[in-house]
């Protein structure tokens, strides 16, 4: 939001310069965006009136209170201890008429709804002072009716709007909107509403979208004698709702959706008021219609307790209580204290305090984060060992010693016990057994034994299996030429007898790293090799050979082995596969074609 320096004046005469000021918001307050001198541009000279104008970062969790001038003024008076004027004591408002208004609440999303019946207005311009103060912050002036609506938001936070009385039909309603229901906006823009809408309305048509937007049948133009303003509070949800559906995004759009308090109303009400009173000095004001049908669920007194150990706790900090104290004071709350315990009575328009860790994030704000002195938590280096991880630590470590490879399979099945809402054609279950996962995936990887070079398969699994709704057991399921074998993983550690002690994770471990390396997603291809060699020759010189060959996968593996008389015969498989491309048998014959030689080189026969 964009404040105006010279704006805060007004509530805070001893404000610091702005430079001074950018720290505040900055380390108490809110990231400051941007800070820009505006200078009017109809004006010329010494005279030329000019101004410091801030971007604050107002976060969600203080919109209801801070997007105003007057709210933004009252923090920092509190934050730096500096007098705080309100001007709005001194506002004289004529003595009121009685009126013929009424007001109809239709539906629960209205929670307070204030309106009065001004008559003998005359719309122009607005005075120098409020055009200024408006277009400062960017603000286009328009007229007066519509600049001091503008100016009352903008200045306290709560939105306003403004009926010409003679385009409105009978009594004020709040309602939902009806199917089909049409409004011509402000801009000339037709919208089609809904019934989950709120809109305003008299007995003939919309007059406006409640907190969104105003519409064209009762706009204020130069023919308006008498207006009805407007002062309401309404569901933040159901606001921001609409204006999305709509896609209709307003300064009043953006208070109402973060929240208000009904509070606001009033004093909104007297601050428009005065300043009809100042632009049109004959007006004659009628008696204001406040209809507050939710005044018990937002006018409860809320005390929150807080103690010094509370804060210094959660803080961090080593606060004494006269610093508490003061940091309490400065946001300007009731409260009661006895041997460090405060009971805080927190003020009706702060929404977001409402537990004692609320409370203590605003006392260290105001004292000063920077003023927690940081220190290192200390923390244990000996980890806490989880007993389910030990036992799969444990018999994981296990398998993989005796050669297990282990396998991961899905968890989703077509049959189970256990339904899985919205789940995968087919796979909408969940498994009672790992035993179907790991027998699928051995019958699999038994295909390809040769190529994965392994005269066996072992795999294990340990996972996860849902007996019954509201039950889940880790088992682990062994997989061997022997068969397949599942239990439970305490059945499993019991049968191994397994020591746990040993297979706790310490931070030096001695124990092997093994990483896995990705294997190539393109098919290999098998060859097998046979070379006849004496006896007295060692077959590693043919390994030595066979390893150096390209495209070779894994080392070679000795398939066969056949003596006779002063021979041996040794068999070898070997596996090429590319990382980037599928080979074809003419890249691998050229392979093989130059084992062939250099065999034949070393004088040995290939069969």
């Amino acid at each position: 939001m964009k404040i105006s320096y010279n704006w805060l004046k007004w509530y805070i005469p001893e404000i610091p310069e702005p430079e001074k000021l950018a720290d505040v918001f900055t380390y108490h307050l809110c990231e400051v965006d941007g800070i820009e001198t505006w200078q009017d541009p109809n004006s010329s000279g010494d005279e030329r009136a000019s101004d410091t104008i801030f971007d604050l970062n107002i976060l969600p969790n203080r919109a209801h209170d801070l997007l105003s001038h007057k709210g933004v003024a009252k923090e920092v008076s509190g934050l730096l201890q500096i007098p705080f004027v309100d001007p709005t004591l001194s506002y004289k408002i004529p003595e009121s008429k009685e009126t013929s208004l009424k007001i109809n609440i239709e539906t629960d999303k209205c929670r307070r709804y204030s309106a009065r019946i001004i008559r003998g207005v005359k719309v122009g311009a607005s005075p120098e002072w409020v055009a200024l103060h408006l277009e400062s912050i960017g603000q286009r002036s328009i007229n007066n009716v519509v600049d001091a609506t503008n100016l009352t938001m903008f200045d306290c936070g709560q939105p306003t709007h403004a009926f010409d009385l003679a385009k409105v039909k009978g009594e004020i309603k709040i309602r939902n909107a009806k199917l089909g229901e049409r409004i011509t906006l402000l801009t000339g823009e037709e919208k089609e509403l809904q019934e989950t809408d709120m809109v305003i309305a008299d007995e003939e048509s919309v007059l406006a979208i409640a907190g969104v937007k105003g519409g064209k049948k009762a706009e204020v133009d130069e023919n308006t004698k008498d207006v009805i303003i407007e002062v309401a509070n309404f569901d933040p949800a159901s606001v921001r709702k609409t204006a999305k559906r709509l896609g209709i995004f307003t300064d009043s759009t953006k208070r109402f959706e973060n929240d208000l308090s009904p509070v606001y109303v009033p004093p909104a009400m007297v601050e428009l008021s005065a300043l009809f009173v100042e632009m049109f000095p004959e007006a004659v004001f009628e008696e204001i219609v406040d209809e507050y049908p939710t005044r018990e669920n937002f006018e409860k007194k809320r005390m929150v307790v807080v103690s010094q150990k509370d804060v210094n706790r959660i803080l961090g900090a080593d606060f004494d209580v006269a610093t508490i104290t003061t940091a309490v004071l400065s946001l300007g709350f009731d409260y009661s204290e006895t041997d460090g315990i405060f009971q805080v009575f927190v003020p009706l328009e702060r929404l977001d305090l409402n537990l004692t860790q609320d409370l203590v994030e605003e006392v260290g704000r105001v004292i000063g984060y920077e003023k927690v002195t940081p220190v290192m938590p200390e923390i244990s280096s000996k980890p806490e060992i989880n007993e389910n991880f030990a036992k799969v630590f444990a018999v994981r470590s296990k398998l993989l010693e005796e050669g297990y490879s282990e396998v991961m399979t899905y968890t989703f099945t077509k049959k189970g016990k256990v339904e899985v809402a919205r789940g995968v054609k087919g796979k909408s279950h969940l498994r009672t057994n790992i035993s179907d996962g790991v027998k699928e995936s051995f019958e699999m990887n038994k295909l390809n034994a040769g190529v994965l070079g392994m005269d066996e398969i072992k795999i294990f699994e340990i996972g996860t299996v849902f007996p019954e709704a509201d039950k889940e057991i880790i088992h682990v399921a062994v997989a061997d030429k022997k068969g397949i074998k599942e239990m439970t993983l305490d059945e499993y550690v019991k049968e191994l007898d397994l020591d746990l002690s040993e297979y706790k994770i310490l931070e030096n471990s001695e124990k092997e790293n093994k990483h896995f390396k990705q294997w190539s997603s393109f098919p290999a291809i098998i060859r097998d090799i046979a070379v006849l060699m004496p006896n007295e020759t060692d077959k590693k010189e043919l390994e030595d050979i066979l390893e150096k060959a390209d495209l070779l996968a894994r080392p070679p593996r000795l398939v066969d082995v056949y003596q006779k008389d002063y021979q041996t015969s040794y068999a070898y498989r070997l596996v090429f596969q590319s990382e980037e491309k599928t080979l074809t048998d003419d890249e691998v014959a050229p392979i093989m074609e130059d084992l062939y030689e250099k065999t034949k080189g070393k004088g040995w026969e290939i069969r």
